[in-house]
């Protein structure tokens, strides 16, 4: 991980800390994803919200969709959850996008926490 995926990654919790730090846990995945974007926002950071990800197989770009919850900076990859627990499932999703994506590093945000720092998963390809 570089320096500025570090600086970003860091940025990028603090707004989620803050967010959870108003809103708390229990709610729904979307009122969280509305409060980091306007977190990210108010911090001047650049970021695409629900982002279209391809998906190719056998050199065929397939005809669904899906959705990268936050590409921040055009570098990491964000993605929410507001669950109990998160699964391997969970992460096996945040690298699979880091792969199809072609980027780096992704963050995994649960906000079901008591303490916010529980429920964050970083990873690097």
């Amino acid at each position: 991980m570089t320096a500025i995926h570090r600086d970003i990654s860091q940025l990028i919790i603090g707004c989620a800390i803050e967010v959870h730090r108003v809103l708390g846990p229990g709610l729904l995945e979307k009122v969280y994803e509305s409060a980091l974007a306007h977190e990210l926002a108010t911090r001047g950071l650049q970021f695409r919200r629900q982002y279209p990800l391809p998906v190719c197989y056998k050199g065929t770009e397939l005809e669904l969709d899906y959705w990268i919850d936050f590409l921040v900076e055009n570098e990491v990859i964000v993605e929410l959850k507001a669950v109990e627990k998160i699964l391997g499932i969970h992460e096996a999703q945040l690298l699979t996008y880091l792969r199809l994506s072609n980027k780096r590093l992704g963050l995994l945000i649960n906000f079901n926490v008591p303490l916010l720092k529980d429920g964050v998963v970083r990873r690097v390809l």
